[in-house]
């Protein structure tokens, strides 16, 4: 668990690492300095809150998004929220600094979220 980490909304670790891979539980748009809050309004609000959170999470173990290897994107409207989502998403990586990536329409996720991120990184 990473001290300054999203308060989990289940029971699960932040972060697992084995031989050199850390596979990152899935972030939810909560904000951890005030877990009980409402959630962002809107797709572009809730993945930047997402994105922020599985940073946090990384860098609590020494690394950053420059480390992941592989993301798993979780939308409950894909239709509506994938372009959006897509142009935030990539905000937060460098020119051809893109991890691999699956994206996956949901019919629903933990505390009413539009959109959940797990990520694997290598150290």
């Amino acid at each position: 668990m990473i001290e300054r980490g999203p308060r989990p909304v289940a029971p699960f670790s932040h972060a697992v690492e084995a031989d050199g891979w850390v596979f990152v539980t899935g972030q939810m748009p909560t904000d951890p300095d005030a877990p009980d809050a409402p959630l962002p309004e809107g797709i572009v609000a809730q993945t930047r809150r997402v994105m922020d959170n599985l940073a946090i999470v990384l860098g609590g173990i020494g690394l950053s998004l420059e480390n992941v290897t592989m993301a798993r994107v979780y939308l409950t409207a894909f239709e509506r929220d994938y372009a959006d989502m897509n142009a935030t998403y990539q905000s937060y990586f460098g020119p051809g600094k893109l991890p691999a990536r699956t994206t996956i329409g949901v019919t629903g996720l933990a505390v009413g979220a539009l959109v959940e991120i797990d990520l694997i990184a290598r150290r």
